[in-house]
C-alpha cells in the first residue's frame, strides 16, 4: 500500500507498526484486518468531529490534523498524531479507533 504524507510535518515514524496491519491481498475490509493483525483490535472512538480539511477536533482537545492517508480498496485509512487512525467508506461514513 502506498502511503501519502498530508502533513510537511509528518514523520514515518507517525506510521509505526499500522501499515503491516493491512494487507491488499486480504479481502476483508480495514476493521477486521485491524482487529485481527493488531493485538488491541478495532475499537472505535466515538465523540470527534471530522472537518471539511480532514482534521480532526475532540471536545476540549486541540486540532489534530491528517498526517499519512492511504487506499484499501474503496476504504481511505488516514493517520493523526497519537495513533489516531480513521478508516473511511466510499459513502463518506467513518470510525476512528486508537492503535497505540
Amino acid at each position: 500500500m502506498l502511503w501519502v504524507q498530508l502533513d510537511p510535518r509528518a514523520h514515518p515514524d507517525h506510521l509505526g507498526f499500522i501499515p503491516s496491519f493491512l494487507s491488499e491481498h486480504d479481502p476483508r475490509p480495514a476493521a477486521e484486518q485491524f482487529r485481527e493483525n493488531y493485538i488491541g483490535g478495532w475499537t472505535s472512538f466515538k465523540g470527534f468531529k471530522l472537518l471539511p480539511n480532514g482534521t480532526l477536533k475532540y471536545p476540549g482537545d486541540p486540532f489534530i490534523p491528517p498526517l499519512f492517508k492511504s487506499q484499501l480498496r474503496d476504504e481511505t485509512i488516514t493517520v493523526y498524531a497519537h495513533a489516531w487512525v480513521m478508516i473511511t467508506q466510499a459513502d463518506g461514513t467513518w470510525e476512528i479507533a486508537r492503535l497505540d
